[in-house]
């Protein structure tokens, strides 16, 4: 009687893993469905660079001039890290992981490894100007991040080599203004598995080190911070785009393309007009308040918070063609999808508090319909009034009724604002 083959329904991960690596390395067959395709596509690769995954593995530094090289190109990416490590540290601080940063091509510039009693291969692996990359030490988080541009997480037996099986690992691309990746952020964890979602603590803080590496980038362009809370306008999530001298959408982060309903891989031809994609022109989004923020209406319908930010040292002047040879340009018009410079705790109040100006009074706002200190020109409140309305009564079917409960407002109110007799 045959004895049956090893079963592939064992108990726990690590068992599956190691049958799966078992049956690709020693017989050829898949690992389907038990590692990802990242993975399985780096343990190919790494079948064509290395003798096999007994081989020793030997985590050493590249040349001294190459290290020195890498530490001063990547002079941005360090100080984003650096200013998002506090905060790091102390998230990680109580647990067994470390935090590691790579440069493009996979060689670590920085790391927070203290060296705990049950760590052997971190000390090592962590030193500054080590090579993490496929070819050098196989299949690793940080090295198939920087190999694919994707965030990936490889634990313990997916690892290439057998003896780098005890290291978990996830990592995720931090880009520049290009689009290319800039480095690598890891969080590793020696013997001790992870005991929360690490993809989402590394996510988190690639895109703050992204996000500040971005801006940093920025010396010539516009930059536009925007969320559907403002409260998220100087967190991780913020969206952020930057529009460069010619006018142009020249970079945006991750969260920028989704909200704006584009592809995060479009090149620079292939994006659209900024007022296409914004819902408003350049010179307008240069009038966005560079502290706090204002409502802007983005050109898919969704209303964000806003805040602009000019890098260059001579303010806006650079941005909008023939600029210098306008002087009367030098105070931008507001922007109409503006709803408010001051963001009220829902959209609905900052629509409330523009068309509660009383056209009939010659655009004279009623007490307490904008906050204190706001100004805004009458007829461009007006102008935005109108608009909003129209809108609004466009999402509700033309229901004057719905509109004035959407808003806020009376229906007489309007009525009057669009000059329509009931």
């Amino acid at each position: 009687m045959t004895a049956p083959g090893p079963s592939l329904f064992y108990s726990t991960r690590s068992e599956r893993i190691a049958l799966a690596r078992q049956r690709y390395f020693e017989e050829g067959h898949l690992p389907s469905g038990v590692v990802s395709d990242a993975v399985y596509e780096s343990w190919a690769r790494c079948q064509r660079l290395h003798s096999g995954p007994a081989q020793k593995v030997e985590f050493e530094p590249v040349s001294t001039s190459r290290t020195h090289l890498a530490l001063q190109k990547n002079r941005d990416l360090m100080q984003a890290w650096l200013d998002e490590l506090p905060q790091l540290q102390a998230v990680l601080g109580t647990t067994s992981c470390a935090a590691m940063l790579t440069d493009p091509t996979g060689v670590l510039i920085d790391a927070t490894c203290v060296g705990r009693a049950h760590e052997m291969l971190m000390p090592i692996a962590t030193r500054t100007g080590v090579n993490l990359c496929e070819e050098a030490v196989g299949t690793t988080a940080p090295g198939v991040a920087a190999r694919t541009g994707q965030a990936v997480s490889v634990l313990a037996g997916e690892h290439y080599f057998d003896s780098v099986k005890e290291m978990h690992c996830v990592a995720a691309p931090i880009r520049d203004t290009r689009g290319k990746i800039a480095g690598v952020l890891d969080i590793s964890s020696e013997t001790i598995p992870f005991r929360f979602e690490a993809s989402i603590v590394v996510g988190l803080y690639a895109a703050g080190i992204e996000n500040r590496l971005l801006v940093s980038q920025s010396a010539e362009h516009l930059v536009i911070r925007f969320q559907v809370d403002a409260k998220l306008l100087d967190s991780h999530f913020a969206a952020l785009v930057g529009i460069d001298g010619d006018g142009a959408l020249a970079w945006m982060n991750g969260t920028a393309a989704r909200l704006l309903g584009l592809s995060s891989a479009m090149r620079p031809h292939e994006r659209p007009p900024v007022d296409a994609a914004m819902g408003a022109g350049v010179s307008q989004l240069a009038s966005l308040p560079s502290t706090g923020s204002a409502f802007l209406l983005l050109a898919n319908g969704l209303m964000v918070c806003a805040r602009a930010e000019m890098r260059a040292a001579d303010g806006h002047r650079h941005l909008v063609p023939g600029w210098r040879d306008a002087a009367a340009m030098a105070t931008p018009q507001p922007v109409k999808a503006i709803a408010a410079t001051h963001v009220p705790a829902h959209p609905r109040d900052s629509a409330k508090a523009q068309i509660t100006a009383d056209p009939d009074s010659g655009g004279r706002t009623k007490a307490g319909a904008l906050p204190p200190g706001s100004e805004s020109p009458n007829a461009d409140l007006r102008d935005s009034s109108k608009h909003i309305i129209e809108q609004t009564l466009e999402r509700n079917g033309g229901n004057v009724s719905k509109a004035a409960r959407t808003l806020g407002v009376s229906r007489g109110l309007i009525y009057r604002h669009l000059g329509v007799r009931k």
